[in-house]
């Protein structure tokens, strides 16, 4: 992190990236590092890039640069495991090119690298990055910084929780932000995605081991009028049944192909993942599916990883 700091000081222009359909933690460490960066080096030009979400816009908002703004800087990827799912490929032409991240790295891109997977989220390591060195932390970067933790923590409910990460986000609470606020923001949705919650607790496919899965077909999101991104508000809807141990929720895309965002509680899902172009977390993990076909290979991949689990 001092190698990273470092850098940061020696440029003078720096672009901020994340990943595809972002989440509260890609944008949490991507606007959160933004923050931090504009408010302790004023005389330098932080910017963020990437497609702006309509759900996550009490967040923030990107920055709009032109092709030629991106030649010469510092670029800084957040959150992000690997290339394909860099949002803006304009990263590319960056002269020097920075990842921190909390993902497996996979794909250890990048001219330096911070990489801890045993971090919560990569907002917590930003965090930590700041606090560390002695950079000051604004209330509005504490504020993003706490949603992104509270956001891949889930509430702090999952394993990845660590005293560190309570520490931090306590750290980060100190600061003037409406927390109670954020959080109401963060837990609520309108009602045509609690209209599709409750199609999916209708609608759940459950095998007897406790792996379930539930498809979201292009039809349903037109019929209800949900974008992709929007459907990341039901995955973790399968997870509060006592019986569900595994699940995976199928997104049609477009192009016909699937889209798969697949959880557990305790078995380790990723190597599935991995096997089906994709990867992540142990225990939240995306993958792609091109055929009904695959779509039955998965589930059932995820079956027998359960029941090898529990022997």
């Amino acid at each position: 992190m001092k190698d990273i700091l470092a850098k940061i000081v020696e440029y003078d222009d720096i672009v901020i990236h994340r990943h595809k359909n972002p989440d509260p933690d890609a944008l949490g460490s991507q606007l959160g590092l933004r923050a931090i960066l504009r408010a302790n080096f004023p005389n330098k030009s932080i910017a963020a890039v990437g497609f702006d979400e309509p759900s996550l816009g009490f967040l923030g908002s990107m920055d709009q640069l032109s092709d030629t703004d991106f030649k010469g800087k510092l670029v800084i990827v957040t959150d992000t495991a690997n290339t394909p799912r860099i949002d803006d490929e304009r990263y590319q032409t960056g002269e020097f090119l920075i990842k921190i991240d909390h993902h497996p790295n996979d794909d250890a891109y990048g001219d330096l690298l911070a990489v801890d997977t045993g971090a919560s989220s990569a907002s917590e390591i930003i965090a930590n990055f700041a606090f560390d060195n002695g950079l000051s932390v604004s209330d509005e970067a504490a504020r993003l910084l706490y949603a992104g933790i509270v956001g891949d923590t889930g509430r702090f409910l999952y394993p990845a929780t660590t005293a560190k990460t309570l520490y931090t986000a306590a750290k980060l609470a100190e600061a003037s932000f409406d927390r109670s606020g954020l959080m109401r923001e963060m837990d609520s949705f309108d009602m045509k995605i609690a209209r599709l919650q409750g199609y999916v607790y209708e609608n759940l496919e459950i095998s007897s081991q406790g792996v379930a899965r539930i498809f979201i077909t292009q039809a349903l999101m037109k019929k209800h009028g949900i974008t992709d991104s929007e459907t990341s508000a039901i995955v973790s809807a399968p997870g509060k049944i006592r019986e569900i141990q595994t699940w995976a929720i199928f997104v049609e895309q477009a192009d016909g192909h699937y889209r798969v965002r697949m959880r557990s509680k305790e078995a380790k899902i990723n190597e599935i993942a991995k096997l089906h172009a994709g990867g992540g977390h142990p225990l939240a993990s995306g993958a792609n599916s091109y055929s009904t076909a695959e779509n039955d290979e998965i589930f059932q991949q995820l079956i027998n990883n359960l029941v090898a689990f529990k022997k």
